[in-house]
Parts: structure tokens; sequence; C-alpha cells
């Protein structure tokens, strides 16, 4: 649902109320540069593991995607992630040892499919609260309060600190 014209304006969008329009803006930005940066890398690339302790730009991408699903489940469901979620998600949310058996082998366009998927529900599901949703408040980390502004704001900053990595793995895998 990344609209392209508009990719550097944090505006607006069609459907959604102005502060939940901006946070998507923002996260379509982020987005797209995660995809741009990965866009043409090849299996041997996404597999690349720094040493024997790191998490490869695949499983990266991976957990980009299961932190933004884990946070729908969350937010919108109020709720964990059940037994058959884990069994598909587990290994990117944790990484690890776990990341690096199971997550690997994909080519790009796997791991592009999979964002946009969660990406495109992400979109649906915000078209069903509004700006006061973004500002109500739970129980959070370590028993603090937090707002799903806030959360929905980490699932951004997430990708983007896993974005650094990335970039860090990509110049040593590319030379």
């Amino acid at each position: 649902m990344i609209n392209m014209n508009n990719i550097y304006l944090i505006t607006d969008i069609p459907g959604y109320t102005p502060q939940v329009s901006r946070l998507l803006s923002m996260m379509n930005y982020a987005r797209y540069v995660t995809l741009e940066m990965t866009k043409n890398l090849t299996v041997q690339q996404l597999d690349f593991l720094l040493d024997a302790k790191s998490n490869s730009i695949g499983a990266l991408l991976s957990h980009c995607a299961a932190v933004e699903y884990a946070y729908q489940v969350e937010t919108f469901e109020k709720r964990d992630l059940n037994e058959e979620e884990m069994l598909i998600w587990g290994a990117a949310i944790n990484l690890g040892d776990e990341g690096r058996e199971k997550i690997k082998g994909n080519a790009i366009d796997y791991y592009v499919n999979t964002l946009n998927e969660i990406r495109n529900r992400t979109f649906e599901l915000f078209k069903t609260v509004d700006d006061e949703w973004l500002y109500q408040e739970e129980e959070f980390w370590y028993k603090k309060q937090a707002n799903h502004y806030f959360m929905w704001f980490h699932v951004m900053e997430d990708e983007i600190n896993h974005r650094g990595q990335i970039s860090l793995i990509k110049k040593r895998t590319l030379g």
C-alpha cells in the first residue's frame, strides 16, 4: 500500500484519521527504505552470517514481519500469539539459533511478499480505528503504561533499528 508518489509526505491518507495517516505515512517510508536496501539481494546474501551468533538479512526481514504481525494481534485482538502462530512466527520473533536454523534459503521475493502481506493487513486493521484509539493506554512492557501510538511507533522503530544491522551485513557481504 506504499504510494510512491507521496513517499516523502507525512500527510493524510484517504480512509484514515489524521494521526493514523501520519503514523502510516512514516511506516510506509521506513518500509520503502528497507525494501530499496534489499531489493536485489541474492539468496546467498540474504543468508550470510557475519559470525556464529549473528542474524542474517533474511532473518531480520522475517523479524520485521513477525513483529508487525505480533503487534496486530496484541493491539487489535488483545491477545498474545497462540501456539499455531508461534509455529509460523516463532523463529522470526526469537531469532538467534532458532532463526539461523529455520530462516534461510528464501529469495528476496519471499520476504517482500511476507512483508507486504502483513503490511496490507495492518492497513486494513487501521481502517477500523481512529485517533482516539492511538492514545488508548494499557499495561505494556515491565508493567508500564503505553498507548497504541507508542506500540506502533515501536514497530517502525524496530524495523529501522534492524535496517541498520541489514546495512552493516550488506556492506560486509558485498564488500
